[in-house]
């Protein structure tokens, strides 16, 4: 899984995964924690070729939650990506972050909107934002490639200068349609 660095000083709307990852960069993001995800893939493999960037695959959501805590506690910043459906997966989990209080930036690839075909997607889908207000997170979302690197940008610097609880939910039709 080992690519080129892209080059942090390239800008184009167009490649919002090389855009992320200049951001999380800049905000000193040490570590990176996912369960594989097709829209999340680019900015995976860039974190991945990243050796000054720990990447931890999970097998279930809730660890990056664990993961972002020790990172904190070790004096590193972290970043969490998942599809819309681990957000019920990790929804318990949550509550270490809103009662601990520590930064938490969450990347959301939604399913179960734009074009989705699979059934199963959609419940979660419509769960989500509430489910993550619930449990005490602030909740922005992107719909486009501008508007998602401003709100991750705003995102993170809400999150570790402000030591908030953030999830940035990343809209299907951004991603583009599934297709199997």
């Amino acid at each position: 899984m080992h690519s080129p660095k892209p080059n942090p000083e390239t800008r184009s709307s167009d490649d919002w995964p090389s855009e992320l990852y200049r951001i999380l960069k800049a905000a000193d993001v040490q570590q990176m924690s996912y369960v594989p995800d097709a829209g999340h893939s680019q900015l995976i493999r860039m974190f991945s070729a990243d050796r000054d960037v720990a990447t931890n695959v999970l097998t279930t959501e809730e660890e990056g939650i664990a993961i972002a805590a020790g990172a904190w506690l070790g004096g590193q910043r972290s970043v969490l990506l998942m599809q819309s459906s681990g957000v019920g997966n990790c929804i318990n989990m949550l509550s270490l972050s809103a009662i601990g209080r520590f930064p938490l930036l969450i990347l959301v690839t939604m399913r179960g909107e734009w074009a989705e075909f699979n059934p199963w997607q959609v419940p979660m889908s419509r769960a989500t934002q509430p489910s993550l207000e619930a449990i005490g997170l602030k909740v922005m979302r992107a719909e486009t490639a501008e508007d998602l690197v401003e709100t991750v940008e705003s995102a993170a610097s809400l999150a570790y200068e402000s030591d908030q609880q953030i999830a940035v939910l990343i809209g299907q039709r951004l991603i583009g349609k599934k297709k199997w």
